[in-house]
């Protein structure tokens, strides 16, 4: 649906607004039906500025143990958790919630560089289901032959081209009768 049927202002809206809300920088992506970027960045770009101030300011991205540099490779704002992963390992995601991180930045910059980054061990584990991170296949949901059906029983007609007849003028009939 297009904003145009609810939104009544329409701010311009930039690129900024999708690397905020961390979306696919690809026009083609962020382009509504009226064909220029989505409205509705706009319309939610607020409450994602403000649940970002909450993460902690990573400069270069990563956060060092003795181990090696964990890289930050996802934020999840809302769950405030934050997805880092060793540079040998770049496959396996540790979750990490935003207090964690904001505890062993603070270590780091007394000079208790932490051994190794281990997810949360506290009663309120962060509970991650298999919803949040597979894939889900939704082209199973319509038939790959929902447009091969004929719509209408009616044959088509022939398109082939007939020869064009064109009806004498009267200039044809003069030629016709000097030439006799």
């Amino acid at each position: 649906m297009c904003c145009s049927t609810w939104l009544t202002d329409f701010r311009t809206v930039a690129t900024s607004a999708a690397r905020y809300q961390q979306l696919s920088l690809n026009p083609q992506k962020l382009a509504g039906q009226c064909g220029k970027l989505k409205c509705c960045l706009n319309f939610e770009l607020d409450s994602y500025v403000d649940a970002i101030k909450a993460f902690p300011d990573l400069d270069s991205k990563k956060l060092i143990t003795q181990r090696g540099d964990a890289v930050l490779q996802k934020l999840d704002l809302f769950k405030q958790i934050m997805w880092f992963s060793y540079r040998d390992e770049p496959e396996v995601l540790i979750p990490m919630r935003v207090e964690q991180v904001k505890l062993h930045i603070n270590a780091c910059k007394s000079g208790n560089i932490p051994p190794a980054l281990t997810p949360e061990k506290s009663p309120t584990k962060i509970q991650i289901s298999k919803a949040d991170y597979e894939f889900k296949n939704t082209s199973g949901e319509e038939s790959l032959n929902r447009f091969d059906s004929k719509r209408n029983a009616k044959p088509k007609k022939s398109r082939t081209a007939k020869p064009f007849k064109r009806k004498p003028t009267q200039n044809d009939k003069r030629n016709s009768n000097s030439k006799s």
